[in-house]
């Protein structure tokens, strides 16, 4: 696992969508995108939709891509918080730097994540549960791009 490139990755994620970061100019119609930037080190985030959405980040250094998530993911019930996911975004894991954490509790809500493979080559699932009923799911997987 490149440590630089993790580091970087997590200080990105707190930064942007997890830590309610600005949106920056859309690279397409009607997308959201969020960008961090460190010296010769690029992060962006750009998703289509919100309560069914599809998005990519990706990583560049020197203007090269070379690491990339996709995922996709929906709202499946009432009970829902986009502030309560936010929050376990933040919690992300350096040893899985790609969503959440395994576990996160809070209240009435329960967040969990589980990760196959690592930084170079993964695939994961999420979910949110609020009184003990599924609200939210999503699915993502990626790795090294040359």
């Amino acid at each position: 696992m490149n440590s630089d490139a993790v580091s970087f990755l997590l200080r990105a994620k707190k930064a942007t969508y997890a830590g309610k970061g600005a949106e920056t100019e859309p690279s397409r119609p009607d997308s959201h995108d969020l960008q961090y930037i460190e010296g010769s080190m690029k992060y962006i985030d750009t998703y289509l939709g919100s309560s069914k959405f599809a998005g990519e980040e990706a990583l560049w250094e020197n203007d090269v891509p070379f690491w990339t998530m996709n995922y996709i993911g929906r709202v499946i019930d009432d009970g829902f918080s986009g502030d309560f996911l936010k929050e376990a975004l933040l919690l992300v894991p350096k040893e899985y730097p790609y969503r959440g954490p395994a576990q996160y509790e809070r209240g009435d809500y329960l967040y969990k994540c589980n990760v196959k493979g690592d930084f170079h080559w993964f695939n994961g699932f999420e979910e949110i549960h609020y009184k003990s009923k599924k609200v939210y799911e999503c699915t993502f997987h990626g790795g090294d791009i040359e």
